[in-house]
Order: structure tokens, then sequence, then C-alpha cells
């Protein structure tokens, strides 16, 4: 890869960890409803990338359902733990989403594990495990089982995603269609009023909204799997592992989050063990939805 490449894959590396910090604001501090934010990023997504709709994919459930599981669903599972819990702690949580795709591949697609990637499983949950410790508190311990479970969810996608044929920027786009279908009654029933806080802190709200969808979700996302066709994804995917770090640096920075001994060390483990599980091959699925796992 040319230095020009490698910047401008830290360049995404550092919009995802941005991501956390933004969406933390959202729903944390300015009390936007997670499923209401999740359902305006996605309407937002779709209204940028809608002429990628034609023509009607082949199996279009299936790209929907498997959309839903990367986009919009496990985003609202991501914005409802960020409620509670800190962007850094969240950032390391989220690198479960490797090992789980390994275990989802298994389970689903046949792959076979030796003990080199085994190894890095393990790691990566004793790591995850280890940071959640740090988090003493109880609403927090609860936020960061929303984004263990984002993490499932998307990991869960991005195997399935091996089984249709459809590129990444257009599934983005039927994710929005089907993260919309799903979140909008699920937002109305269990979000009463969602627009109060839009109300309270509109202009806020609509810059957060404009850069989690427009320059996370279609700006960087479609950078990184540009960069993907043209490089070895074994020299791509490793660099992304520097997404964790910038959330945890940035969330000490900009949210005051409390980045202890514990959170370090545990965060260390875990990229150590998705190092391991990136750097080994996969004869059954692709690399690139293994350390990013969320459209």
């Amino acid at each position: 890869m040319s230095l020009a490449t490698i910047g401008l894959l830290l360049l995404v590396d550092l919009l995802w960890a941005l991501n956390v910090i933004v969406s933390k604001l959202a729903v944390g501090t300015l009390g936007m409803p997670p499923l209401y934010y999740a359902l305006l990023r996605s309407a937002l997504v779709l209204v940028a990338l809608f002429p990628l709709l034609r023509p009607l994919p082949q199996q279009v459930w299936k790209v929907m359902l498997v959309g839903l599981a990367i986009g919009g669903g496990s985003f609202a599972l991501l914005f409802i733990g960020l409620a509670t819990a800190s962007p850094s702690a969240a950032g390391v949580v989220g690198l479960s989403g490797a090992p789980l795709t390994v275990l989802f591949a298994i389970l689903f697609l046949g792959e076979k594990v030796h003990w080199r990637r085994a190894s890095g499983i393990a790691l990566t949950f004793t790591g995850v495990l280890l940071a959640v410790s740090a988090e003493g508190d109880m609403r927090a311990s609860l936020g960061l089982a929303f984004v263990f479970a984002s993490a499932l969810l998307g990991a869960l996608g991005s195997v399935f995603y091996k089984t249709i044929e459809i590129s990444s920027i257009r599934l983005q786009a039927w994710a929005a269609v089907s993260s919309i279908i799903v979140l909008t009654p699920l937002s109305l029933v269990l979000e009463p009023s969602p627009m109060t806080a839009l109300s309270r802190a509109p202009l806020e709200l609509a810059g957060c909204l404009f850069f989690a969808s427009i320059i996370v979700s279609v700006g960087a996302h479609s950078t990184y799997y540009r960069i993907l066709q043209n490089n070895d994804a074994n020299l791509v995917v490793p660099l992304t592992l520097l997404s964790p770090l910038f959330t945890i640096g940035l969330g000490a920075w900009l949210t005051g989050d409390h980045v202890g001994p514990r959170l370090l060390a545990g965060g260390a483990i875990a990229i150590a063990g998705v190092a391991i599980i990136v750097l080994r091959p996969s004869a059954t699925f692709t690399k690139r939805f293994l350390v990013r796992s969320r459209l």
C-alpha cells in the first residue's frame, strides 16, 4: 500500500472512532432516543443511496435480513448501549465481533479453526471480559451488554453476507430500507415523544445524524471497501484495529472516560486476539467484516 492509502485508511479509522463519540453525545448527552436515532440515521443513508436500490437483488428478503443485522439492527443495539456505557469500553467490547464471526462461521459455514485462531478467540474474549470488569457501575455494564449484542448481531449478518450476491454499497441501501421498516414501529411503541430531544437541540442532533449517516456510513465505509478492492486484505484489515485504540483515546479526551489499567490491559489483550484471528487465513468467509461488522 502507498503512504497515501495508509493515511486514508487511518482517517477512516479515526472517523469510525469519532462516530462512537458522536453517538454517545447524541443518545447520552443530548437525550435522543436510541431507536429513533438509528431510524433517522437509516433514513438519511437511504436518501443518499436510493438510486442503488435498482435493480432488485436476488433473494431480496435475505438481503434485507442481512442488511438489518449489519445495519440498523446492530446500530440500534449499539446506541442503546451507549446511552449508559462509556465509548472507550464500548470500543473494546465491539472487538468481540471478530471471534463471534469465526464462531458463527464454524456453526453455519463449516469453518475449520486450528489452535492459533482458537487462541485468538480465547484472548479476545478474555480481554473483553477484563475491560467490562473495569466498568464498576451496573448501568454501564448493562449498556456494554447491549454493545456485545450489537457485535453478535453484526457478526451473524457478516457470516450470512457470504450467502448473498450484492456489493457492500448496495447492501447499505437495502439495509436502510429494512432498518426503517423494523425500527419505525419499535420506536413508536417503545420511545414516547421521540421528537422532544430533537426539538431541544435540533442543530446539534442534525450534525450528529449527518456525521453518522453521510460522513461515516456512506463516506468512510465506501472508502474502506474501495481500499479493500485495490489492496491485499491481509494488509488492510489489521490496520483497522487502530480504530478501537482511537476510540479509547478520544473517549478519555472528549467524553471524560475513566481509562484505567484494567481497561487498557483488556483492550490490549483483545486487540492481540483479534490480530491473530485476522492474520490467519479463512476458507469460508471474507476478512473485510471481521473487524468492522456494521455498515
